[in-house]
């Protein structure tokens, strides 16, 4: 479960460091967003040489979380950070590469373009 104010990292080589979650779309009443949800981030220490700038307003979907999603069958995951991939108004990354495993969430919202740069899907 990833909230407003969360510092996520980003997985991706679009030149970002760290991302802070700045607004989640409302899902009903809940103020949360799980795996595979797209959420508006602030872009906090960028290479000055990347694709996106330092201060910037972007759009990310979750890849990684450390709280563990209960599965349907039964089995849950849970990852060691908080991460997420940036990405455009197409819904593709920005970046070239994902870095590090992603759950198999994030390809089943339609993200497949995110799920074959991984190295590893969970």
């Amino acid at each position: 479960m990833i909230q407003r104010e969360t510092m996520l990292a980003a997985a991706d080589n679009s030149g970002a460091k760290k991302l802070r979650v700045i607004g989640i779309p409302r899902r009903g009443s809940s103020r949360v967003a799980y795996l595979g949800d797209i959420v508006s981030v602030a872009v906090r220490g960028a290479d000055p040489h990347g694709a996106v700038k330092d201060h910037g307003i972007e759009q990310a979907v979750i890849v990684r979380t450390r709280k563990e999603v209960r599965r349907p069958d039964g089995s849950y995951i849970r990852f060691d950070d908080n991460a997420g991939v940036i990405i455009d108004k197409q819904g593709n990354p920005k970046g070239s590469r994902v870095l590090g495993p992603i759950a198999r969430e994030v390809r089943e919202r339609g993200f497949k373009k995110i799920a074959s740069l991984a190295t590893e899907v969970f």
